[in-house]
């Protein structure tokens, strides 16, 4: 219980602090210039206001337009999966709209701490997770960002955790139900289906008991259903595909260092390169951990094997926020490092730029918004 009380500290002191220098109103920290306009600027980031406005609509089109402004057409909603959306919807109950969209983000957040450490203990060493856990809070520092604002991310990230831990655990039911979940959170849920596909049939000895892997069905099920309502709502089953330019995978791979795609648009772009060697040396200890343990070990390299390449086709200056579902995999690749007498420092010295980050990304990330009425 004292554990878990850590892992509570540790997903929302962070968040809290960096709430507490907008709320504070300061022109400026760090001499970074901030906007004077309390948590409106956090509530306002993109893209917090879109998952209001699903959540108040559930893709309706009369509701949408009766009332949204928003200079965007309905199908681009549909981008935008419900689960989160579901969870603000709950909370709305205690909490006005915007503050139930933060609310549901640090739950979220706790939730990813929770199944990592858990993750940790189980596969690295229990004695360390609790440091390993306080260090995933704060990094990679877009994660910071983007669990500090509305975003489906930290409930994406918790069920793929939860997901491949119950796997791990050889839950299946569980596996299966927490893979639904992350489906219906984003569209790259998808890959966890094509990752217990790719395990089942590179161990064709599994193909003959599939009757207990049937969980999995769970993940495309929930899509199909998702796309139903789409079909009802949006009348077009195919609608998320017509949502715009919101899928940002293109061909060949690793045309974003393209400086003049739409949503690269620079070439300072040497960060990147950093990113791809960073997660491909995790890929490698991730196959080395692997190696002569239990076999259902092997979804971790995989899982990270098939998101990773997937990662190679993006073409979007934000790289960094699409290969989140792989970093608290990657400190667990390298989890040994915890071990190291003086990691503390080390973490204590990596706060500072990843808090500095995280308030500077806050601050200019904002959505315009001229009447608040609607989001309220």
């Amino acid at each position: 219980m004292k554990r878990f009380g850590i892992i509570v500290l540790s997903a929302l002191l962070p968040t809290l602090l960096i709430w507490l220098v907008f709320f504070s109103n300061l022109k400026s920290f760090w001499t970074i210039p901030l906007p004077q306009k309390g948590l409106q600027t956090v509530i306002a980031n993109y893209d917090g206001p879109l998952y209001i406005a699903v959540t108040r609509t559930f893709y309706q089109k009369s509701a949408i337009k009766a009332l949204y402004s928003f200079q965007l057409p309905n199908e681009y909603f549909a981008a935008h999966f419900p689960l989160y959306p579901a969870i603000i919807r709950i909370l709305s109950v205690v909490f006005a709209y915007p503050h139930a969209m933060l609310v549901a983000s640090l739950l979220s957040s706790v939730l990813a701490l929770y199944f990592f450490h858990r993750l940790f203990s189980k596969l690295v060493n229990p004695k360390t997770a609790l440091l390993a856990t306080m260090a995933f809070a704060i990094f990679p520092a877009r994660w910071l960002t983007v669990r500090s604002v509305g975003s489906p991310e930290p409930l994406f990230i918790a069920a793929i955790l939860a997901s491949l831990f119950f796997f791990t655990e050889k839950k299946y039911f569980w596996a299966g139900v927490w893979g639904a979940l992350a489906q219906l959170t984003k569209s790259p849920g998808i890959l966890l289906f094509a990752t217990y596909g790719v395990f089942f049939l590179a161990d064709r000895q599994r193909l003959g008991n599939l009757k207990k892997y049937l969980p999995f069905l769970l993940i495309p099920a929930s899509l199909l259903g998702l796309f139903v309502i789409y079909k009802i709502n949006l009348a077009d089953f195919w609608v998320y595909f017509h949502s715009g330019d919101n899928i940002h995978l293109f061909f060949p791979p690793f045309t974003i260092f393209n400086a003049s795609a739409s949503w690269v648009g620079s070439f300072w772009l040497e960060d990147v390169i950093f990113i791809y060697v960073f997660y491909a040396m995790a890929l490698v200890r991730l196959v080395d951990f692997a190696k002569n343990k239990d076999v259902n070990l092997k979804i971790l390299p995989i899982f990270f094997g098939v998101f990773l390449a997937t990662i190679f086709f993006v073409a979007h200056r934000d790289v960094s926020r699409y290969a989140l579902p792989l970093a608290p995999l990657a400190l667990i690749a390298f989890g040994d490092f915890f071990a190291h007498r003086h990691f503390k420092y080390v973490l204590a010295l990596l706060a500072v730029p990843c808090f500095l980050f995280a308030i500077s990304f806050i601050a200019n990330n904002v959505m315009p918004i001229a009447n608040w009425a609607p989001f309220l």
